[in-house]
């Protein structure tokens, strides 16, 4: 990780060099986007964190533990589909679920799902590609969240 840092540093000063003023706009500029995104994160964050704290531990390892295959994964990609969220949200979600033991194909599931599938969108999506496209749409993504999960799962031993 500390070759990125070193990275970023050279880049920055290279950029201040380049231009002292465009540097700093460019600074003000990525301020104001991280304080946008900043509540919404840490709402969501809080959320399931509050979700995990009443959802025993024992349920969510049942549910979408290492011993739970195929069920596990069809509950992640149910979430996925009916939850609407940025992945900017979702992949520290997945990082909490991760430590708290749930599967990776489980969690391959719930993201596929919830950057491919759009049940919650529908509407919108219909009215601008119309209920075939939608629903061809939908259900392709579902299908192929579904094989990468498994090919996850698979690559993590997760499944044999």
């Amino acid at each position: 990780m500390s070759i990125l840092y070193i990275i970023t540093t050279i880049l920055f000063l290279l950029s201040l060099i380049a231009s002292r003023e465009k540097t700093f706009k460019a600074l003000q500029v990525a301020w104001q986007k991280f304080m946008k995104l900043l509540i919404p994160f840490l709402s969501m964050l809080i959320m399931v964190s509050v979700l995990l704290y009443f959802v025993p531990n024992e349920l969510i390892l049942e549910w979408l533990g290492q011993s739970s295959g195929y069920k596990g994964l069809l509950i992640g990609a149910l979430l996925g589909s009916i939850s609407l969220m940025p992945g900017f949200i979702a992949y520290p979600i997945a990082g909490v679920l991760i430590k708290q033991g749930v599967a990776y194909m489980s969690i391959a599931a719930f993201a596929t799902t919830l950057m491919m599938v759009g049940l919650l969108t529908y509407p919108l999506e219909k009215a601008y590609l119309g209920t075939k496209a939608t629903i061809i749409r939908n259900i392709s993504a579902f299908l192929i969240s579904i094989i990468v999960s498994i090919g996850i799962g698979i690559l993590y031993g997760e499944l044999l």
